[in-house]
């Protein structure tokens, strides 16, 4: 029997709807929490290879917010995109399409975590009419120049392989899963054994929901070859970027220096946690982004 989430009573106490709209792009899954308005809206862009049950555990301590949480295109309940590629540009157009069919006036805050980081800023510094960015665990800096870089280098190899295998054996490699055990372990911070366990049943659930093994890689590339550190100058609203103290794929060093270049931000540093935070420490992202929020 897998795990229970430690977070299970306050999700199912959060309102929840799910809706597929049909952009241009594609057609889209969408599930909405909390109450059925458009103040306070904030939409939120999951990691790679995630769906929008990564972030439930946030959501479920965002009361009062109303929070629409989009499987992105090629991952969950989301199709591919219906033309282009699964790299920043295909998503950013995406982004631009979702954001002008559920917030129109441009009222809502954006916001993303890890991957879903990259695609939110560069989405604002390219234009898409939001009035706030809040950025959870976001990747600072490049990904092969970080201090695990020799870990970054593995995981390339891993991906190179996978796709110069026939498509069968590519995509079952890319969906190992001893592979999503150690890209797992090799993650989470947290000294508490059951909720490792249930981290790691987590991974093991949802890290495989990507589409096909053509979607995954592009999106791949995009997470190690782009950092929001790109777009940072460029985001005319006001910002929030939650880190963790611990979180070596995105450390706090490259944190501080990420907040200076944008015009309007400022960085909350949540201890003891590393890149998972909306998993391991999700009360405290929630009380940020619902201070922001209601600014």
């Amino acid at each position: 029997m897998p795990p229970q989430s430690p977070y299970a009573a306050a999700i199912a106490r959060t309102p929840t709807r799910v809706r597929d709209v049909e952009l241009p792009a594609g057609r889209t899954r969408l599930t909405d929490y909390g109450p059925d308005t458009d103040a306070h809206r904030l939409v939120f862009l999951h990691g790679l290879r995630g769906d929008h049950h990564g972030l439930e555990p946030i959501v479920a301590h965002l009361a009062g917010i109303a929070v629409t949480v989009p499987d992105l295109p090629g991952f969950g309940a989301s199709p591919p995109l219906r033309r282009g590629r699964h790299d920043l540009d295909g998503y950013v157009g995406w982004a631009r399409e979702l954001l002008a069919a559920v917030a129109p006036a441009g009222d809502a805050v954006l916001a993303g975590h890890s991957f879903g980081s990259i695609v939110a800023s560069a989405a604002v510094a390219a234009g898409v009419p939001v009035r706030g960015l809040v950025l959870v665990n976001p990747i600072a800096d490049a990904a092969l120049a970080g201090p695990r870089r020799i870990a970054v280098r593995s995981t390339v190899l891993y991906h190179q392989l996978a796709a110069r295998l026939p498509e069968p054996a590519g995509t079952a490699l890319l969906r190992s899963r001893l592979i999503t055990r150690l890209a797992s372990a090799a993650m989470v911070r947290t000294r508490d054994r059951s909720l490792r366990r249930w981290i790691h049943a987590e991974h093991d659930r949802r890290f495989n929901g990507f589409a096909d093994r053509r979607v995954l890689l592009e999106a791949f590339g995009t997470s190690i070859g782009r950092t929001v550190g790109e777009f940072a100058p460029r985001v005319p609203v006001p910002t929030l970027l939650v880190a963790g103290a611990r979180d070596d794929i995105a450390p706090v060093a490259t944190q501080r220096a990420l907040c200076r270049r944008f015009p309007r931000a400022r960085l909350v540093v949540l201890p003891g946690t590393g890149h998972l935070a909306h998993y391991e420490t999700p009360a405290a992202v929630a009380a940020a982004i619902a201070e922001f929020v209601a600014a």
